[in-house]
């Protein structure tokens, strides 16, 4: 018998424990992780530092693996030439918004992973920077390894005035910030017209988002356009394009490729205008935030498309991304088999095998198989045509066509369950949970299913088990063991999902976390001298420099909710630090709301709230009765109202709350900003007193 070939020597990060680096492991590439190690020998040899980020279910990221980070000979260059430093950017994402933020400004251009950037070894302050490189020049880019000679080469000669330019882009990195708006003058509800106005403008009024391509999902829009549309739903003139435009968005996407026709949940992004072929990866916190937006939607329209992509949404995560200890893992990779989308796609003969005639009838018609395959000569399943129309012309009922159609999916998704999964990124990410626990409280509000309230507490409890440590967050768990020190979306975000929690099931003890982690973004985070809050902690590493950032990006910005957090725990507890904080943040934010407004819809909604302060309802009663007042409630839409209901034997409770005690019988507390009702004691009070 043959001896097996000896596997090669695994490099540094194989010791790591995120899978992007241990996907990594075997490179010849000699890989560091971020650390003391890499950065103090990058000094000691006055060697430049070449920084990589990507994430695991990175396409790109895996394309120039291959091609580069395996190929030897290109290894030998980077060994040769730089010190190598991997970074994930889910678990380090301090580095790379400080490192993206510089590409921007040395490119003139967006950034993206993989992210590519050379470093001083002195100041660690970036000199060149790219993101994918081809092993071969071609579509007018470089190649990989004539990339790392030039680089080399320029920093052999030109070294030396490295720390002058550092310091330079130090310095623009920094003036991006905005002056804060001056005080007091009331910062006008005008900017909230305007994003509206300009989200119009780009509107593509045949298949929702923004016109042209790639098109990506913007939870915050939607909900920002719902918002301005329920606040004018009483006027004489309601703002019914604000609607038509978050659910004609909403509906496309739901029809589209990017949603999983087959077993729910939502992709990356769309390559096109359509919302037909997707980058298949899927991550958890779109899912999360989309999850949360549909609940919404369904409530506001009562559509049954939304509640359907809520529920299979909901069940999506509960299926495929929950860690059996309750919380909920990071992405799926956008490959299987080596292939993009083999895990989604199908041969028209495939679903011919799995359907009776009755069943594909109805359904190739749906989802277009009988028309020409849409991806790489296969199907990738996308609603082509309305479910109405079909169901005339085959002489169905509606609702015969429909059940026909799940029935299908259903016999579809027990046969692609038995394929080659993609790679899941195992990681839990503190942040990411958090928007989940909120979409899933949401969800569960919505669609009055208990299942996802007891997911979200499951998460929740993981965090408090595994990322809490001596009044310490961290940001990321693998394998039950947290590490790294937790950033300002880890904070706010998880704040915002317990109170978000609270709402679907009353616990003291997440009150009481909730408004720790808040007393935490207080004292750790915020720029006590304008306001706002900086992205890492006063004691967190030094870095090249300390971010702050307002603007939403595929997740929503931190300063955003964390304002939106502050604003609603400091009226539901009768805290004023909390408002001016609230109001010291988008202070600090104001010229970049008004210089692009669109861009910061959750900065926007706490702007709202800031003016129109919610409506809190507090019910206290027998735990059965209360949360049938609550569920009755949350049959209406109102982005602006938030309801708790406590049971009538509940200690320990803050002060705030300790004044709205029950009575003889079930009584609710209807407040507005600092005012509040009379007890109420039937629902129909309480319903009459909240329309009027």
């Amino acid at each position: 018998m043959s001896q097996p070939t000896p596997r090669a020597a695994r490099n540094r990060l194989a010791a790591q424990t995120s899978p992007y680096l241990l996907q990594h492991a075997d490179n010849p590439v000699d890989w560091y992780p971020w650390g003391a190690e890499a950065l103090s020998r990058a000094r000691a040899e006055n060697k430049p530092i070449l920084l990589s980020i990507g994430y695991s279910a990175c396409h790109w990221c895996h394309v120039m693996a291959h091609e580069s980070f395996d190929d030897p000979a290109t290894a030998e260059v980077m060994n040769r030439l730089f010190i190598n430093i991997k970074v994930d950017r889910e678990e380090r994402p301090d580095l790379d918004r400080i490192y993206q933020t510089a590409h921007q400004l040395l490119t003139q251009s967006a950034g993206g992973w993989p992210l590519t950037v050379f470093l001083s070894p002195k100041t660690q302050s970036p000199f060149f920077t790219g993101t994918y490189f081809p092993p071969e020049a071609r579509h007018g880019m470089p190649a990989f390894r004539t990339v790392l000679q030039r680089v080399a080469e320029f920093h052999a000669l030109r070294g030396g005035e490295l720390a002058g330019h550092g310091t330079e882009l130090v310095a623009a990195m920094n003036s991006l910030l905005p002056a804060p708006a001056p005080g007091p003058e009331p910062l006008s509800l005008n900017v909230l017209e305007t994003a509206r106005n300009r989200l119009q403008q780009d509107f593509d009024s045949e298949f929702g988002g923004s016109r042209g391509a790639p098109k990506f999902p913007q939870p915050m829009h939607i909900e920002l356009l719902l918002r301005i549309w329920r606040g004018t739903a009483a006027n004489e003139h309601p703002d019914l394009q604000a609607l038509y435009m978050a659910t004609l968005t909403a509906t496309r996407m739901a029809e589209g490729g990017i949603y999983d026709q087959v077993g729910g949940g939502f992709c990356r992004y769309s390559v096109d205008e359509y919302w037909m072929i997707p980058h298949f990866e899927k991550m958890l916190y779109d899912n999360a935030q989309l999850l949360a937006t549909y609940a919404q939607l369904a409530v506001a329209t009562g559509d049954p498309l939304f509640r359907r992509v809520t529920a299979e949404t909901g069940d999506w995560l509960l299926r495929e991304m929950s860690d059996r200890a309750g919380g909920l893992h990071a992405a799926l990779d956008a490959d299987s088999e080596g292939h993009e989308g083999r895990f989604y796609t199908w041969h028209r003969e495939q679903v011919q095998g799995v359907l009776d005639p009755r069943h594909y009838t109805v359904f190739e018609r749906r989802y277009g198989l009988d028309r020409e395959a849409n991806f790489d000569g296969q199907w990738h399943l996308h609603c082509f045509r309305p479910v109405g129309p079909l169901a005339a012309e085959l002489q169905l009922s509606d609702a015969a066509a429909e059940a026909l159609l799940d029935e299908a999916r259903l016999k579809l998704l027990a046969v692609r369950d038995s394929r080659v999964r993609p790679s899941r990124d195992e990681k839990i990410i503190t942040s990411w949970n958090g928007l989940a626990i909120a979409g899933l409280a949401t969800a569960s509000r919505t669609l009055a299913d208990i299942r996802y309230a007891d997911a979200a507490s499951a998460a929740a409890r993981f965090l408090r088990t595994y990322c809490w440590h001596e009044g310490r967050l961290l940001a990321v768990c693998t394998d039950n063991t947290g590490r790294l020190p937790a950033y300002l979306d880890d904070h706010a975000f998880l704040a915002w999902g317990l109170l978000e929690l609270l709402q679907a099931r009353w616990d003291g003890d997440t009150l009481a976390w909730c408004t720790e982690l808040t007393e935490l973004l207080l004292s750790r985070f915020e720029d006590r001298a304008v306001g706002g809050f900086f992205f890492t902690a006063d004691d967190h590493e030094t870095l090249l420099l300390r971010p702050k950032s307002f603007a939403d990006e595929a997740t929503p910005s931190g300063n955003g909710i964390a304002a939106r957090l502050l604003i609603r725990l400091g009226y539901l507890l009768g805290e004023s630090r909390y408002l001016q904080a609230a109001e010291r943040t988008l202070r600090a934010a104001w010229a970049d709301i008004e210089r692009y407004p669109q861009g910061h819809a959750s900065l926007l909604m706490a702007l709202d709230e800031l003016n129109n302060p919610p409506t809190v309802v507090v019910i206290r009663g027998a735990a059965d009765a209360a949360d049938q007042w609550r569920s009755e409630l949350d049959k209406s839409f109102d982005p602006r109202r938030i309801i708790l209901a406590i049971d009538e034997r509940a200690r320990s409770l803050p002060e705030a709350l300790l004044q709205k005690p029950a009575l003889d019988k079930t009584t609710a507390y209807l407040c507005h900003g600092t005012s509040c009702s009379s007890p109420l004691q039937t629902l129909s009070d309480l319903v009459r007193s909240l329309r009027g």
